[in-house]
């Protein structure tokens, strides 16, 4: 795990701040309206993206001891995923092989087996079928068939991604493009999680299109993070993972320790690696991580799923810090996540629903991604390539 690449971007941003330019698109792009409400487009984009594309569906803290599991249901697909007594990682479908019953109701658990509580068949911990109940009378069945649909699952820098289609022959390690590698600077594996939630939002598209924009934020966020945050954004790309920093962050921003160091001003080599990593670290098709320092150094880590139609998605939040905090410190944390909240449900995400009613109206044919949108034109160019891929084309799409 090297900081070279961490201190190439710094060098390129503080070239661009120094000269009060970004990077710029080629052009603009234009994207159909309809793409954003449109029930068909929004199928496809489930089934060729969200179904057979690795997902980031957990952290590794949430599963810290042998037998610890979570089970959520993810665009439909009710999920396992354990922790065996050898601390390996597997992901299951939630799904008994008799007659389809879901094994454990969604939530989290600890165990090292699970029984289906319809007829009582039971599978361990690395999902083989164990126990059949009144097996003499049932009949002749072969258990090493007849195990739990096992679901590929990678654990890279204290985050596991799964992918939802068990036979996918396109590897996780693939996907990520070594971005994991950059990720792992965070050292999440040694986090602590403070608290988590939901927040019901707009189209997955609107929202992940906002984790992609800092061109809006002295704008709607003028009364919450104030009309001197910059609105000039670099991306930096590993395929349709990117990384949005902006030039030129406010000092503060960077202040961790609350020590009113101006990071700016440092040689390159001297800034610490966890101010390198500042800025939102987007993982597609719906994750964002984005720094703060409520409490101590922190992240507002946000997995975006679809919700039930076109019109709605669901954002689990994760806060994050770096240490365990202290009584001070804890207060400072729920000021810093209850903020969030109010900046994400209240601003972003009730901007995106009086949006999306807009584009429905069908009177606006496209929505512009200017120059200066580079983040979101690679997103939706990625979106298109992706839907218009076989199965058999995804290994291609992702080679390094």
């Amino acid at each position: 795990m090297s900081r070279k690449q961490l201190e190439e971007m710094a060098m390129i941003n503080r070239q661009h701040a120094e000269d009060g330019t970004i990077k710029l698109a080629n052009k603009i792009l234009q994207i159909p309206a309809s793409d954003y409400y449109d029930r068909n487009r929004w199928l496809t984009e489930i089934k060729k993206i969200f179904q057979r594309l690795p997902l980031v569906l957990g952290i590794s803290k949430e599963l810290k001891n042998p037998g610890d599991y979570k089970a959520p249901e993810v665009v439909g697909m009710p999920v396992i995923i354990n922790r065996n007594s050898q601390r390996k990682l597997n992901a299951f479908l939630n799904i008994c092989q008799h007659k389809g019953a879901a094994l454990v109701e969604t939530g989290y658990g600890n165990s090292n087996h699970f029984r289906c509580p319809y007829h009582g068949w039971a599978y361990n911990e690395n999902g083989d079928l164990i126990g059949i109940s009144d097996n003499d009378n049932f009949g002749n069945l072969d258990k090493e068939c007849n195990g739990l649909i096992k679901l590929p699952l990678e654990e890279r820098a204290g985050i596991i991604w799964v992918t939802l289609d068990h036979k996918s022959k396109l590897p996780i390690d693939n996907f990520l493009l070594g971005y994991d590698r950059m990720l792992a600077h965070f050292n999440f594996e040694d986090w602590y999680i403070f608290d988590t939630r939901t927040l019901k939002g707009p189209n997955w598209k609107v929202a992940y299109d906002g984790y992609l924009d800092l061109y809006h934020l002295p704008v709607l966020h003028s009364e919450t993070f104030g009309t001197e945050i910059s609105n000039k954004a670099m991306f930096y790309a590993w395929g349709p993972h990117q990384r949005v920093i902006s030039p030129s962050r406010l000092s503060s921003q960077d202040d961790f320790e609350g020590k009113g160091i101006d990071y700016n001003k440092l040689p390159i080599k001297e800034v610490p690696t966890e101010v390198l990593m500042t800025g939102v670290w987007t993982i597609f098709p719906h994750v964002s991580i984005a720094s703060f320092n409520g409490g101590g150094r922190s992240v507002l880590l946000s997995q975006l799923l679809p919700g039930e139609n076109p019109e709605e998605s669901y954002t689990v939040q994760y806060y994050l810090m770096e240490k365990e905090p202290d009584k001070e410190q804890r207060e400072e944390a729920k000021k810093q996540f209850d903020f969030l909240k109010y900046v994400v449900k209240e601003e972003d995400y009730a901007t995106g629903l009086k949006l999306q009613k807009g584009l429905k109206t069908g009177k606006m044919k496209s929505v512009l991604f200017g120059r200066n949108e580079g983040g979101g034109q690679v997103f939706h160019n990625w979106v298109n390539r992706l839907i218009n891929a076989k199965d058999k084309d995804l290994v291609n799409l992702f080679k390094k």
